[in-house]
């Protein structure tokens, strides 16, 4: 049997380097949490005048940046603020991290010899100033790319093939129309690059002090590589910008090593020099890592406010005081404890539901990533805008502005809608454009009529004006489920999952949970810490490490393996799996949902 322990004593670091913070995340070699640590853009570091992290450019429409140097000092600042914390650097085994997917930064000419001789009396900050041909990087808010989308999916063949070749369609945020962009609009900036590297091999090439190769599971949001070959595509390359491989570099697996730490760490912080800094990823893909997917059938569900959960961790704690918030109190937007993006003012609505198959059929919707721990499997991504702030809207309209009032409609409507008694009701409910399915702003609700559970023949869908509120509440869950159901199964992903894990401020609201678990047909369970991202990067960097110890790939799994319930990695149940007739009939209601759905695609969809 193979060994899959862990050294004694040793830790574990990851980080997540997002849009609007830098956190960072301290295992032990139990997997247990021992410290972690976080910088806020926007008020620990207010020089750089970023609101949301981000600059948002009134001239060019559309167009959202960071300052690059930004990223760079608050690395610095969180180190600072974990060797005050007493962590001991030295028992660093190994280091990983997550960065917000698609974003990109732009390495000028002759930086690699800046970043080999850093000076460990010195922060990063003031000696990479002039490291960068462009200061502010292209991130994944940014729209402005819509011409150079069209433009690199006609050079390849269309929309579908581009999806089938590289995982995704273009997307305005998707790093290769981003540097397609810069090639044609500021050919000055990409001539004077040498490297171009996404957010989590930025980060990684800051400790290696040498440019980090991009892993190929945030390579594949890129539109530039080959998802089944794992290698850079020629065709989507050409299609981009001249010479971009080489600016590009080499593909590594997200498991490999990307060297030792850097001597300016060594000697800066006292880090172990035998420290291995393991391959970045994408957000999302550490995610995955840090909710335990490694199973095909697996399935998470983000419930709206994205990485904002009602639990609380020393970082919340710490904001709910200086901002005197009872943490106690209801969160606006998700009807679980207030959260810390509550106190901050940050809503960010974007569902997301992501799974892994070993045979993904990418499509027109959706994205698929190879799998960051399965060096055979995919992951599949669905986004969904209309989250939580949809589900809010019902709320302050039909349930009194309150979560317990929504939840008690919920609860005493029966499920599919009474069909029982009318056939069934269904909704479709956009307050914003809509990513999945891509149609506008708009509210549809219709009552089948003839729905009988049984099957979909003679069903006559009549379009409605209103529900009465007690419907509209259930209407506003089952239809959002149910799409995102209808989806997921589209893109390969077996019916019903294995298990369901739902994160999000809506993960504590137990009225939704078991909508959830009626229209899947599985369990559903809820994860214990808010930090996926920056979990799994730690889980990762351990995982490497007995990768690189091993000599060869080892399932991530064996890392936790009969003890997962004692790691802070742990997830509890949270509604079992219901009768099966019941799903049976939701998944009528799902076809005939999408059938509507195709139907308003048609007549109102936007390109």
């Amino acid at each position: 049997m193979e060994d899959c322990s862990l050294p004694h004593d040793s830790l574990f670091l990851g980080f997540d380097s997002s849009t609007q913070s830098l956190k960072a995340t301290v295992l032990d070699s139990n997997l247990n949490l021992v410290t972690s640590e976080v910088v806020h853009f926007d008020s620990q570091l207010p020089h750089y005048k970023t609101k949301d992290g981000v600059y948002r450019d009134a001239s060019d429409n559309g167009r959202i940046v960071s300052p690059t140097l930004m990223w760079v000092e608050a690395f610095d600042l969180v180190l600072q603020k974990l060797s005050k914390s007493n962590l001991d650097f030295g028992k660093i085994a190994a280091i990983s991290g997550s960065g917000q997917q698609h974003g990109s930064v732009y390495w000028k000419n002759g930086s690699s010899a800046i970043l080999s001789s850093l000076d460990p009396s010195k922060p990063l900050v003031d000696q990479l100033g002039d490291a960068f041909s462009t200061k502010e990087s292209p991130i994944w808010m940014d729209s402005s790319t819509t011409e150079q989308c069209r433009e690199i999916e006609k050079a390849v063949g269309g929309a579908l093939e581009l999806s089938r070749l590289t995982g995704s369609c273009a997307h305005e945020r998707y790093t290769g129309p981003q540097i397609r962009k810069i090639f044609l609009n500021q050919p000055e900036i990409y001539n004077q690059t040498e490297r171009i590297s996404l957010v989590s091999s930025f980060m990684a090439s800051l400790l290696i002090g040498s440019y980090a190769c991009i892993d190929e599971t945030d390579g594949a949001g890129m539109n530039l590589m080959d998802i089944k070959q794992r290698a850079w595509s020629k065709i989507a390359l050409e299609a981009t910008a001249p010479i971009l491989e080489e600016k590009l570099g080499k593909l590594a697996p997200a498991h490999a090593v990307a060297g030792f730490i850097a001597p300016y760490f060594v000697e800066r912080f006292h880090f172990n020099k035998d420290c291995l800094i393991v391959q970045w990823s994408g957000d999302n893909p550490n995610s995955l890592a840090g909710l335990t997917l490694s199973t095909p059938g697996d399935l998470a569900i983000s419930l709206g406010t994205s990485d904002t959960y009602p639990l609380v961790n020393g970082m919340a704690a710490s904001v709910f005081s200086a901002l005197g918030v009872n943490r106690r109190t209801t969160c606006r937007h998700s009807g679980g404890l207030y959260c810390v993006y509550c106190c901050l003012g940050i809503q960010k609505s974007l569902g997301r539901v992501f799974g892994i198959t070993k045979d993904p059929q990418p499509r027109l919707e959706g994205h698929v990533f190879p799998n960051p721990v399965d060096t055979e499997g995919y992951m599949v991504m669905l986004c969904y805008k209309n989250g939580s702030l949809t589900r809010e809207d019902v709320r302050n309209r039909c349930a009194k502005e309150s979560w317990e009032v929504f939840n008690e409609f919920l609860e005493k409507t029966p499920p599919l809608n009474g069909f029982y008694v009318t056939g069934g009701k269904i909704g479709f409910y956009y307050k914003d454009h809509e990513i999945l399915p891509p149609l506008p702003v708009g509210f549809h609700r219709y009552i089948l009529q003839g729905f009988t559970g049984e099957n979909l023949d003679g069903i006559n869908e009549c379009e409605v004006e209103e529900f009465d509120p007690y419907s509209e509440v259930r209407a506003v869950i089952e239809g959002q489920f149910l799409s995102m159901r209808g989806h997921a199964e589209r893109f390969g992903m077996p019916s019903p999952p294995k298990r369901i894990i739902a994160t999000g401020g809506a993960s504590a609201n137990h009225s939704i949970l078991k909508s959830i678990a009626s229209i899947f047909g599985c369990d559903v369970y809820t994860v214990q810490r808010p930090d996926s991202a920056s979990l799994g990067a730690a889980l990762r960097a351990a995982h490497g490490w007995l990768c690189n110890k091993s000599g060869k790939f080892m399932p991530i799994s064996c890392l936790y393996k009969d003890k997962l319930e004692n790691t802070s990695l742990s997830c509890k149940l949270a509604v079992s799996a219901v009768d099966k007739p019941l799903v049976f009939k939701y998944g009528l209601l799902m076809k005939k949902r999408m059938e509507i759905e195709k139907h308003l695609v048609q007549k109102l969809g936007r390109a």
